[in-house]
């Protein structure tokens, strides 16, 4: 199957990276706009951008007609904002929150989510998450012309972890239980784990 991209709508491009890049991890966020409206949404256009300094990535697309999501627009504004890391334990009421409030309604007190203090940043944490990424604004990236996605880079500045999930400075895998994000409405747990130790070039040379 040979697929060319200009002849492709863009549900159909879409589909097929949504479809093709799993699982993706999902950035549950917490931020606060100008108004002091508390924003929570799901993001599973998420990653690592950089581990010195420690840095991750969250792309927000754009409404139609080049509008700002909330937690975009708040970040954008604020300079702050909060990963709260989904699992097995969160993932229903993490998924409520990907409903399309509007913006004077936040979805923490809507849907009457517990919070908790951050550390260093205004947002607070939301206490049903065990992992927390504290983030400052790093650089907003615009895509698209016109613009159809903000590419977030946020810089870590203090993390939370539940101790149990923390165990000789690692984080125990089949404890935290992560859930990622696949294509249309579906989720996925961790499966099989194995390894595969990364290989050492040896040169032949003499």
């Amino acid at each position: 199957m040979e697929i060319d991209i200009s002849a492709i709508e863009r549900q159909d491009k879409y589909k097929l990276l949504i479809g093709c890049i799993v699982p993706r991890p999902i950035a549950w966020v917490t931020s606060i706009g100008r108004a002091g409206v508390l924003n929570a949404a799901p993001f599973s256009y998420f990653n690592v951008a950089s581990i010195e300094p420690m840095m991750v990535s969250i792309a927000v697309m754009r409404k139609p007609g080049s509008v700002r999501k909330d937690t975009a627009r708040n970040i954008a504004e604020t300079k702050e904002f909060v990963v709260n890391m989904v699992d097995v334990c969160n993932v229903d009421v993490a998924n409520e929150t990907s409903a399309d409030f509007p913006p004077e309604i936040g979805e923490v007190d809507a849907l009457g989510l517990a919070t908790e203090p951050s550390a260093v940043v205004r947002p607070p944490r939301l206490a049903d998450s065990r992992i927390h990424f504290e983030c400052r604004l790093h650089q907003i990236v615009t895509l698209g012309d016109p613009v159809t996605s903000d590419l977030i880079i946020g810089e870590v500045v203090h993390v939370h972890v539940e101790d149990r999930l923390y165990q000789n400075g690692k984080i125990d895998i089949e404890a935290f239980a992560p859930v990622s994000r696949l294509a249309g409405q579906s989720y996925a747990r961790l499966g099989e784990l194995f390894e595969r130790p990364r290989p050492v070039y040896q040169s032949n040379s003499k």
